[in-house]
């Protein structure tokens, strides 16, 4: 078994990690304040091509797609289909492989889903080179050690801090715009979400 054969296996192994996460608060709360940041500073204007990584249920895309954005979103979970038949673009691709044009992207929005990369210096890496010069990456992730355990999560394969999520960002070539955190309360306790909004 060659290497490209041993990751192919062990890719395909963690698709078997992959389930629905529905809608719930404070994603929906969130996701609709940072895109209406995103429209109201100018970073995102009607017909540029946004791509949504680990797009679920279709939350951002129906968003984007109201501000009149050319937005198209990625999956391996089952909701796929489901965003089809709404009329949503959704391809089924692996956000560490994208089948996309190099320097195609104005922005990519990756909401909680670059946790469950394999690699992140990897899937970075290629989400960079998919982006126009001058693009736009927001990246939010679950902040580790807080009530929650997200780092316990079956398919969370890295929930690292802020210094270590700014240095991947730094070895890939982004530079960090601005930075939020999103804390609030759950019935576990007190939780925590980390944004990043960088460029390329």
């Amino acid at each position: 078994m060659n290497d490209y054969t041993t990751l192919d296996v062990f890719l395909e192994q963690l698709r078997t990690d992959i389930y629905p996460e529905p809608v719930s608060e404070p994603h929906g709360i969130i996701t609709s304040r940072m895109i209406a940041q995103l429209v109201k500073t100018g970073i995102i204007t009607p017909g540029q091509r946004v791509l949504d990584v680990g797009c679920g249920s279709g939350l951002a895309l129906e968003a984007f797609v109201r501000h009149g954005i050319d937005a198209v979103g990625i999956t391996l979970g089952p909701e796929a289909q489901a965003c089809r038949e709404r009329g949503l673009d959704v391809r089924e691709m692996d956000f560490s492989f994208l089948d996309f044009d190099h320097s195609y992207f104005h922005l990519i929005w990756c909401r909680h889903a670059l946790e469950h990369s394999f690699s992140p210096l990897f899937t970075l890496h290629g989400f960079h080179k998919k982006l126009i010069q001058g693009g736009w990456l927001y990246v939010e992730v679950p902040a580790p050690d807080t009530s929650c355990h997200h780092e316990t999560n079956p398919n969370h394969y890295y929930v690292l801090g802020r210094s270590m999520w700014q240095s991947l960002f730094h070895k890939t070539g982004f530079h960090l715009e601005w930075k939020v955190e999103f804390p609030f309360d759950t019935v576990s306790g007190p939780d925590l979400y980390l944004g990043f909004l960088l460029r390329k």
